[in-house]
């Protein structure tokens, strides 16, 4: 008897791949790619010594980068501000044609122009560019046309040129945006690199994203302080040192001398590790069951520090000292998965 054929996967799946409508979606998709791509690599060969000088420009200006566009190179123009802005340069979208109604005000002299467009013939733009010589600010165009009025008019000219659109009639805006965007991120990238940005700066313009809360949030943001840390003499009971950690929810407890400088520490695990033994636990001190020597953070140091020491050593609770390693606070992993470090 032959065996049952068991279907596995997407149920008809090599029927909806067999229909000649998937089969030309599939297709199309495959081409546009593979058009986009070109695009994107065809910019290494158009990129030269103009591409240094238009970064050299962004780096002296002394007001702000304006870019402007208007259609889809206007939403690529703002997803450049955008990246510029978080990776250290001053950057901030005009839109062209509020630019002739009032916001053209909003341009300095010590400012420096970003004009993206494909055609660089954009009415919105060919308005305004006669002013903004007139202003004496400088012009860097992105665009498709190196002949075109735009470029005339720019001092430095970035040819985002393409060869064909992935848009089967070779009229909506796809490779040529792609082209653009690539080549505003190539741009942010070169400008952040000569500007020495790194991660922390980074995380200065991302406060309230992952990357930031790791590099900006310190010990002190997040830990337990004042009566919140526990912390007992060395020669308290068994009994108060139990009271003490069951009191202050943190699963461990600091044995400090009387000038709070860290002794030890004693936490659930040692606890269980002492049941284990059979140890008469009613006799013993502080002093007698705790681990001498803990591990301990900076209150200054990064969260992030404190989550790679607890890995590190297996642990879940770190005290926190000051500058003459006095105890000033304590935090366990709950305390840094409600900050969000991890």
């Amino acid at each position: 008897m032959p065996a049952q054929k068991t279907d596995i996967g997407p149920p008809d799946a090599e029927k909806q791949v067999a229909s000649p409508a998937a089969q030309r979606a599939i297709h199309l998709a495959h081409e546009t790619f593979d058009i986009e791509a070109a695009a994107v690599a065809g910019l290494k060969r158009r990129v030269g010594p103009e591409f240094a000088r238009a970064v050299e420009m962004m780096l002296g200006v002394r007001g702000r980068v304006v870019v402007m566009g208007m259609g889809k190179s206007g939403h690529i123009g703002r997803k450049t501000t955008a990246t510029l802005a978080s990776t250290g340069t001053p950057a901030m979208f005009v839109h062209p044609a509020e630019a002739s109604h009032g916001d053209l005000g909003m341009i300095k002299p010590v400012d420096l122009v970003l004009a993206i467009s494909n055609s660089g013939e954009s009415d919105e733009l060919m308005a305004i560019l006669p002013v903004l010589k007139r202003l004496g600010v400088p012009l860097i165009a992105m665009t498709g046309n190196v002949a075109s009025t735009l470029a005339k008019y720019a001092d430095v000219v970035l040819d985002s040129g393409v060869d064909k659109e992935a848009c089967p009639l070779n009229l909506a805006p796809t490779a040529s945006t792609t082209a653009q965007l690539a080549l505003g991120d190539a741009l942010a990238v070169a400008l952040l690199d000569a500007r020495g940005f790194k991660a922390e700066d980074f995380a200065r313009s991302h406060p309230g994203g992952a990357l930031g809360r790791k590099l900006l949030t310190h010990v002190s943001d997040v830990m337990r302080t004042g009566a919140g840390v526990p912390q007992v003499l060395p020669g308290a009971s068994f009994s108060e040192l139990m009271r003490e950690m069951s009191a202050k929810g943190l699963g461990a407890t600091a044995i400090v001398d009387a000038r709070a400088r860290v002794l030890g520490i004693f936490t659930d695990g040692d606890l269980r590790r002492l049941v284990e033994k059979g140890i008469d636990l009613r006799s013993t001190t502080a002093q007698q069951v705790m681990h001498p020597s803990p591990r301990t953070i900076a209150k200054d140091a990064l969260a992030v520090d404190a989550v790679e020491m607890m890995e590190q050593n297996r642990i879940t609770s770190v005290l926190v000292v000051d500058a003459d390693g006095a105890l000033c606070g304590a935090l366990n992993t709950n305390d840094l998965m409600r900050a969000k470090v991890i």
